[in-house]
């Protein structure tokens, strides 16, 4: 069961996860090794369930986003079309859709070439009638 102090952790996890246990003790006026044991049980509990790393976008890491929007032949006996999406590493999400449009295919490439690449494969797929691509000028809103 998370306590005030817990929350206070996580909240502290949260915007640096490589913060020392000593800094984090000195936060939340617990000792070091009270904490570690507090951050072992959230872990062992599934509250905290991983840790990851957030790239910045600087230079050359920089990523192209597009949206990827697919009408299928066939929408019921499209899972070829699926399949092949599937096989695509920049598209990170695709999501069936309602309306003139089958599927929604979110894509994060090196380059605007590497969209105009996977969208010439895409297109050319035999259960594939029609696309249209809209790259990304910006994100104001990222929740991810």
């Amino acid at each position: 069961m998370r306590d005030a102090i817990d929350t206070q952790i996580l909240a502290e996890l949260a915007a640096n996860a490589r913060i020392p246990l000593a800094t984090l003790g000195e936060r939340v006026r617990l000792s070091r090794n009270a904490v570690r044991l507090r951050i072992e049980r959230m872990e062992r509990d599934g509250v905290i369930q991983g840790y990851t790393v957030v790239r910045g976008r600087s230079g050359e890491d920089d990523r192209v986003a597009a949206m990827l929007f697919v009408y299928r032949v066939d929408r019921m006996r499209g899972a070829d079309v699926l399949a092949a999406l599937a096989k695509i590493p920049e598209i990170k999400t695709c999501d069936i859709l309602t309306g003139e449009f089958d599927l929604l295919a979110r894509i994060e490439a090196r380059s605007v070439e590497r969209v105009q690449e996977i969208w010439d494969s895409v297109s050319r797929l035999p259960g594939v009638q029609n696309t249209i691509t809209s790259i990304s000028l910006s994100t104001t809103i990222d929740r991810g």
